[in-house]
């Protein structure tokens, strides 16, 4: 005999597992059994209040959702093991089997919603004597990978795939799944240190970089691994590793780099960088046989700015005059700002004529600058100096003199012009060898 329309309902409501029914769009949930409220500790208009992004800890926001919704569709069955979050503040570990299906024209998402603390606690009292292992898996890293070396199949944990926002089932386990998400500018780094441990010369494989998660935005990750087992003839057949996410750690210490060679105010690299860079610079065109062009700069009258219309108007100024700059130079010239309303830039490869070239270019440019939309300010000038190695100095000091004698100069006959260094003078045993008749051929 089928069953009653009423029988149906009775088995919903006392079903053991939880039971949701879901919106796909939206992820709100629809209706629930008894057994849903248990697990949640609230009663049935609260949780029809909520959607599964607030309900289910491991899923952040619409686009993961919207990940996971097209899986769902993708499989006959998607499993995922999460953690639910019971009014009372504690998270409820689940496996959830989740299944699409259509009515009336509408689609559905059917979640069933095991509670397994009991299983995990069984689970952790049969692997208490290997307990090194057990933290490993659970508090050590972020994730465990173990990876065979003849087939290429690799076992991720689920706390791996966790990590990178995918159900337990559905990270492919090859090792293309992990190499296919390692940042591109990271990857033959990331390679030649894990080869070179399988092939003895590092005692063991650790690399920090970049691995793509399911939304397909990076985290930073520690990785770490060793072979674990050979064949009879010596050869690696086994490597097991962990990976912990890093990505704080490393945002703090790039922001911090930065910091230590960005101006805060025009995010130009700063003095400090200058002191650093325009040395090495000098020694790879000296080694090159390449001229380095320094063209030394700055505002015209620009403590007036400061004076009449203050510090915040006077930022503004910077912090356009950098941006209009920064707009006009190649992608290997390095711009800086020196100090105060003074900046430096280096070109590599550039003779003198080009280099006064673009110092014209570049002051036209500021001169053309409209200021009428801060403080109505009056329009702006800037005075350069420019000097080349070797033509006008031979050391990385004296190229930082010579540019900033004919800035002086600039300021002196009148400013907003653009002055270049003198040639260096020839030394007399030089003039003597010039003078000299070519021998012979």
């Amino acid at each position: 005999m089928p069953l009653s329309g009423p029988l149906y309902a009775a088995l919903f409501k006392h079903l053991p597992d939880g039971v949701f029914l879901i919106d796909p769009e939206s992820s709100s949930i629809l209706d629930c059994n008894d057994a849903a409220l248990t697990q949640l500790g609230m009663p049935r208009e609260e949780v029809l209040d909520h959607s599964v992004l607030s309900l289910q800890t491991d899923v952040v926001g619409m686009d993961q959702w919207a990940s996971i919704a097209q899986a769902i569709r993708a499989t006959d069955n998607y499993v995922f093991i999460g953690q639910h979050r019971h009014k009372s503040g504690t998270e409820v570990p689940v496996e959830v089997n989740t299944r699409r299906f259509m009515h009336e024209g509408r689609e559905y998402f059917l979640s069933v919603a095991r509670d397994i603390s009991q299983r995990l606690a069984l689970e952790r009292d049969l692997h208490s004597r290997d307990a090194q292992l057990r933290y490993a898996l659970t508090e050590a890293s972020d994730g465990l990978w173990d990876w065979n070396l003849i087939t290429n199949e690799v076992f991720f944990s689920p706390q791996l795939a966790r990590m990178l926002g995918y159900g337990p089932h559905e990270m492919k386990p090859t090792l293309d799944t992990w190499a296919a998400n390692v940042h591109p500018e990271d990857a033959p780094w990331v390679r030649r240190v894990l080869q070179e441990h399988i092939d003895g010369l590092r005692g063991r494989y650790n690399a920090e970089y970049r691995l793509r998660n399911r939304n397909g935005h990076y985290l930073w990750v520690h990785d770490r691994g060793r072979v674990c087992e050979r064949d009879s003839s010596g050869k690696p057949t086994r490597m097991v590793g962990m990976v912990h996410n890093v990505t704080d750690q490393k945002t703090m210490e790039l922001t911090l780099q930065a910091m230590a060679s960005h101006d805060p105010l025009t995010g130009l690299l700063n003095r400090r960088e200058c002191d650093q860079l325009l040395s090495s610079q000098l020694d790879l065109c000296r080694r090159l046989d390449v001229p380095l062009g320094l063209c030394f700069f700055d505002l015209d009258f620009f403590k007036r700015i400061n004076d009449e219309h203050g510090h915040a108007i006077g930022d503004k100024v910077l912090q356009r005059v950098a941006r209009t700059i920064a707009s006009e130079i190649r992608t290997t010239d390095r711009l800086f700002r020196w100090g105060g309303e003074e900046f430096l830039l280096l070109c590599t490869d550039t003779q003198e004529t080009d280099l006064l070239k673009l110092a014209e270019k570049l002051r036209t440019k500021i001169a053309g600058i409209g200021w009428h939309d801060i403080a109505r300010l009056p329009d702006m000038t800037c005075s350069f100096g420019v000097a080349v190695f070797p033509d006008h100095a031979d050391t990385a000091e004296n190229l930082f003199i010579a540019a900033d004698s004919a800035l002086y100069r600039a300021k002196a006959q009148g400013r907003d012009r653009v002055e270049c260094a003198p040639r260096l003078q020839p030394q007399p045993w030089q003039k003597f060898m010039a003078s000299r008749p070519q021998a012979l051929e």
